[in-house]
């Protein structure tokens, strides 16, 4: 089966004579079931947990906190611990790990809390999830190379 196209690549105008980048049917397979798993996840924590009226909805704070400390270790054993299968990082990273996270979801919640009356939520609420995901990521970074034993990135090349 032949790659399929998309878009332009590296910001040129659509319709130049440019070639784009071919993306694989597999990868695109493997995203798309990666996606579909982590969004029913999503989707069952946020049955367990609902989020209440005028409130942070905590559900989703959590779901976008444990989703970044989740990419932080995934990142480091795939690129710096492992020689990993080329469809992993696509079906793991993007796939289920962006099915799961929701930014989407984060920014509907944030306007309602608005809406709502609810300013002081919504700031805290806008502000702590991208401080507290930023964190996430960089705990699950060291939690993954302190598990590892490595304490550096791996440099490209092979030599460290």
């Amino acid at each position: 089966m032949a790659p399929v196209t998309f878009g332009a690549a590296g910001g040129q105008q659509m319709g130049s004579q440019a070639r784009t980048p071919a993306v694989e049917p597999a990868v695109l397979a493997v995203i798309s079931v990666g996606g579909g798993i982590g969004a029913v996840m999503r989707y069952l924590v946020g049955l367990r947990w609902p989020s209440q009226p005028n409130q942070v909805p905590w559900s989703t704070f959590a779901i976008n906190v444990v989703g970044c400390f989740s990419i932080g270790i995934l990142m480091v054993l795939i690129t710096e611990v492992w020689v990993a299968h080329r469809l992993l990082r696509p079906f793991l990273g993007v796939g289920l790990l962006g099915g799961f996270t929701t930014f989407s979801t984060y920014s509907l919640e944030i306007r309602r809390l608005l809406e709502s009356g609810a300013a002081i939520e919504a700031l805290g609420y806008l502000g702590g999830t991208v401080a507290a995901s930023l964190v996430a990521v960089w705990l699950g970074m060291g939690v993954a190379r302190l598990s590892a034993g490595t304490t550096r990135p791996r440099r490209r090349g092979g030599r460290q």
